[in-house]
């Protein structure tokens, strides 16, 4: 498996937000270490070609301007470049998959929150929908996303919605930021959890969307893997265990589908530990 990183990830913002450096500078070593049979690859940063799919003008350019987006996402100097370095793991991700080699983006801003003209929700550019977009642009005929995250899809579902060559399908807390995914429809599945769901029962909800997302017979399936339905996660009330994100990983080693993953949230000091459970189910390790 590659693992896609850079540590120009890890150069910006501080530990007082909950998308802080150490989410990476944490797990980082803790997979060099246990995992020392991963592949590791820097990515290129995302050209305006590549985003374009997904965003538009005036969205890339408003990220340049040094003014907050709103009270969760804030700017940063250079946010621009490290969202379009994020963006750039995803393609990396999505093409190495492509070639049959699974990958894992590890790299930071999130994505999936982020509209084709709008940052929020600690993201920026949404790294899975340019990814989805540019297999499609590619030669893919169909693409599934399975979002796992414990927030919705929301900016994931908005740039997809009515592209009937992608399945998109998120599990989520709901109540729950950002207060959308109440109900499917088109191309968009959505499965809301209530918070405090017990985990068995949010990872047969996790199962469901797979299942769905591999009965559309994608030719490739791009994962927003967030693990902040963790039952210590700060900012969500969901209660997985590291045992379901392995399980979650063990899924996408049976199913016959080429598959990349990128991190999205996740915000315990356990995230190292879960992410090597996801990896090590992925890998049958």
């Amino acid at each position: 498996m590659k693992i896609i990183f850079d540590e120009a990830a890890t150069t910006y913002g501080g530990s007082e937000h909950p998308e802080r450096p150490e989410r990476l500078l944490s797990t980082v070593p803790h997979l060099r270490q246990v995992l020392p049979q991963l592949v590791w690859e820097r990515p290129v940063i995302a050209d305006d070609k590549s985003l374009l799919l997904a965003h538009d003008e005036a969205h890339l350019a408003r990220l340049r301007q040094p003014i907050d987006f709103d009270v969760d996402t804030p700017y940063y100097p250079e946010i621009d470049q490290h969202a379009r370095r994020a963006a750039g793991g995803a393609l990396l991700a999505m093409k190495s998959a492509r070639q049959a080699e699974p990958a894992f983006s590890l790299l930071r801003p999130p994505g999936h929150h982020a509209k084709r003209a709008q940052a929020m929700g600690f993201c920026y550019l949404n790294s899975i929908a340019i990814a989805a977009l540019n297999a499609l642009n590619d030669g893919c005929e169909r693409v599934a996303i399975w979002d796992f995250d414990a927030h919705h899809g929301n900016g994931t579902e908005a740039i997809v919605t009515g592209n009937q060559r992608i399945l998109f399908a998120s599990i989520h807390q709901y109540p729950g930021y950002p207060g959308t995914g109440t109900h499917s429809f088109g191309n968009v599945l959505n499965l809301p959890v209530p918070p405090m769901t017990d985990g068995r029962v949010h990872a047969a909800k996790v199962k469901e969307a797979l299942d769905r997302l591999v009965a559309f017979r994608p030719d490739l399936l791009l994962v927003s893997a967030g693990f902040d339905a963790y039952v210590n996660d700060p900012i969500t009330n969901l209660r997985l265990e590291a045992e379901h994100f392995h399980r979650f990983g063990t899924w996408l080693r049976e199913i016959d589908i080429p598959a990349a993953a990128i991190l999205e949230g996740g915000y315990s000091d356990e995230l190292p530990g879960l992410i090597e459970s996801f990896i090590r189910g992925w890998t049958g390790d």
